[in-house]
């Protein structure tokens, strides 16, 4: 037997004469078991002759056998994860709709399948949260947000959010930078197999995928394509105190194409991808006394990286791990229309290359200590052909120093992570001060039977993005980088039978953001300006509870995910109107729950997500977002003929046809439908 390198037993029965009884019912045993297999795979198989019982009736030696295995699943980190049939079963439009039913999670859309998705975890903001997939990190240089509508679920294998980071043997330095990690984990193929999809749905969507899996000769891998496009003119109803709207949603259609491919070998991975998409931004809705107000503006992206990775054990207790990764992002945003009398006209282009590089190297002197560190160097250029914009670069460059510890149920796992950013414009002049930071991390855990408590602490720095520094007028190259502080007190527990498994945990956190980036209008209205502003605390509970019961051909899941904190401003005590207010967008109390019940080759899904009020706007507290309940279903069918699978998957999202907002005056649809009909082979 073979576990983590070393050769635990060999097993080896050789059996002498006088053991005559012994050997005589290891043949029996031996004759049952093959008997019993070539039985199951041909019931005509006539029983064992005498010439094959005496084969068996002699000394029989047993081949070395090795198990390989994935290391046991660490819980001294805080994290949720949605894999496999869990993860298939919700909504498939892409990985935001998978991530809004963790606890702790704001997502930020703006409407309709062409709206930008961001998410936000335990109010720290969207640069906070460092979203990878296959452990390299997704990046953006310019504004520091991902796209996460960007991201199909179809060739993930898991979607996974941990607060503050994952804690492996080998990380690379840019995952000890975040203030929460999202990790998205393809699938690795153990099977030849092709499957096409396509999909109707309401407002004019349609959508057609394929996907082609190969495993050959130790290779593995597969290539995924999608192409939608959808005219996403929805109905929408807007009321409030003073106006009562009823109209459709204009120019929020979308067209979009994604390819992807990856290839995996033992410790090697690789990923490629590209989109290429045009949307309307239709801006926020207003009341339509007359058609002035009418606001068209286009959007064109195109995005493109490869990325590879390669770990290997060169000694004993000693490993290695190498990451590249280079991306090439292409935007245009245009408004110069003559339709848009009350915008500013703009036809604005953004290029944007990133080269990517880290080694992290692991070393396990005994078998409960680990000594690592990594040293990632990230490359940015970014261009644009904004009015008196210079182009700059960025040199990123980071360096991480951590321990962990395993011992008699105490976990333990420390880290010193450097960073520093460097810029500089092409001009060579009025660049930013180059930030150069160490910040600590610290997390303490101990597990008896199905029970682990933790504690972390975990500081960690924002340096301020390409656009806060040097977007033409809104720029600000004096900025300081937003600090923050957590800390973060939890249990969980995870009890396992026959029939069912049932996983419960809980944690109280507290943040604490000082010298956070806005944007404010110091200058009147249309002049706004980045600026460093307040300090933010936020205190809060998470808990999630799982449960899955299977008997027979039946099987539940019940997914339950509780949120609620207090996010505050403290900058000014001596403010009265403004000390201890709620942070805008940041709600007080949240849950979701998605019930999954399967019986044989028919499954049906329901979700229910609640979000409470929110203050949008720190000129009037009184103006808040109103709470909304959503309700998806989802029913889907698979039928299977020898190798070819057949399937139909009815969707409804918001079946109760709620009209709610995400952000003041961007409806979300209503009731709409998704009809998907899949071949597979």
């Amino acid at each position: 037997m073979y576990v983590e390198g070393r050769t635990l037993m060999r097993p080896c029965i050789s059996m002498k004469h006088k053991n005559y009884y012994l050997q005589v019912i290891l043949a029996i045993v031996l004759a049952f078991a093959v008997t019993a297999s070539a039985s199951a795979q041909n019931p005509t198989t006539s029983p064992l002759s005498s010439q094959e019982l005496a084969r068996l009736d002699s000394i029989q030696q047993l081949h070395e056998v090795t198990v390989a295995a994935k290391h046991p699943v660490r819980t001294i980190a805080t994290s949720q994860t949605l894999s496999g049939a869990d993860l298939q079963a919700l909504s498939t439009t892409s990985v935001a709709d998978a991530l809004k039913y963790f606890s702790g999670v704001q997502i930020k859309d703006y409407g309709g399948l062409g709206g930008l998705k961001t998410i936000n975890v335990r109010s720290l903001g969207a640069q906070h949260v460092g979203v990878y997939i296959d452990g390299i990190r997704i990046t953006n240089a310019q504004n520091g947000t991902v796209d996460l509508g960007k991201f199909s679920l179809s060739s993930l294998e898991s979607v996974s959010l941990y607060n503050a980071n994952k804690l492996d043997y080998l990380q690379s330095a840019s995952e000890y930078a975040s203030g929460a990690t999202v990790y998205l984990q393809t699938r690795r193929p153990t099977s030849d197999s092709l499957s096409v999809q396509f999909r109707n749905g309401s407002f004019f969507t349609w959508m057609a995928k394929a996907n082609a899996q190969f495993n050959w000769k130790g290779w593995q891998g597969f290539i995924d394509g999608e192409y939608c496009s959808s005219r996403g003119d929805y109905p929408f109803r807007y009321h409030s105190e003073y106006e009562d709207t009823v109209g459709h949603r204009t120019n929020s259609d979308i067209r979009y194409g994604r390819v992807e491919a990856a290839l995996f070998r033992g410790g090697f991975s690789s990923h490629i991808y590209y989109y290429d998409s045009e949307r309307g931004c239709p801006g926020g809705i207003v009341r339509r006394l007359t058609g002035k107000y009418t606001n068209v503006g286009r959007e064109w992206d195109r995005d493109f990286f490869v990325q590879a990775s390669y770990q290997e054990t060169l000694l004993k207790g000693l490993r290695f791990k190498a990451n590249a990764k280079y991306t090439n992002e292409y935007l245009r945003y245009c408004t110069d229309y003559p339709e848009n009398q009350n915008t500013a006209r703009v036809d604005n282009h953004f290029r944007q290359q990133d080269a990517y590089g880290a080694l992290c190297a692991a070393y396990t002197p005994w078998s409960w200590l680990s000594l690592s560190t990594s040293y990632d160097i990230r490359y940015s250029i970014m261009k644009a052909d904004l009015k008196r914009f210079e182009d700059v670069k960025r040199v990123d460059q980071k360096l991480v120093f951590a321990a962990q510890a395993n011992w008699r149920g105490i976990q333990l796992a420390a880290s010193a992570l450097h960073q520093r950013y460097s810029d500089w414009t092409f001009v060579q002049a009025g660049a930013a001060d180059p930030l150069d930071r160490w910040t600590p991390a610290v997390s303490l855990a101990y597990t008896y039977k199905g029970l682990t408590v933790r504690g972390w602490y975990k500081q960690i720095f924002r340096a301020p993005t390409l656009n806060d520094l040097y977007y033409t007028q809104a720029g600000n190259r004096n900025l300081k980088p937003e600090y923050t502080k957590q800390l973060n007190f939890g249990a969980e527990y995870h009890l396992a039978k026959n029939h069912w498994q049932f996983d419960v945990q809980a944690d109280i956190y507290q943040n604490k953001i000082e010298n956070r980036i806005v944007c404010l209008p110091l200058k009147g209205t249309y002049t706004w300006s980045m600026m460093n502003y307040g300090y933010t605390f936020c205190r809060g509970l998470n808990s999630t509870i799982k449960g899955h019961y299977h008997i027979g051909q039946w099987s539940f899941s019940l997914l339950n995910s509780i949120t609620w904190q207090r996010d505050v401003d403290r900058t000014d005590p001596e403010d009265e109107d403004m000390y201890n207010q709620r942070i805008c967008y940041s709600p007080s109390f949240s849950t979701g729950v998605t019930g999954i019940a399967a019986w044989r080759s028919l499954q049906f899904t329901t979700s229910y997500l609640y979000v409470g009020e929110r203050m949008w706007s720190k000129a009037d507290p009184e103006d808040i977002l109103e709470p909304y309940h959503n309700v998806d279903m989802k029913l889907s069918y698979t039928h299977n003929i020898k190798k070819v699978s057949l399937g139909l998957c009815l969707e409804v999202c918001d079946v109760l046809d709620i009209q709610y907002e995400h952000l003041p005056r961007y409806p979300m649809p209503g009731r709409n439908y998704k009809l998907t009909l899949s071949f597979g082979i």
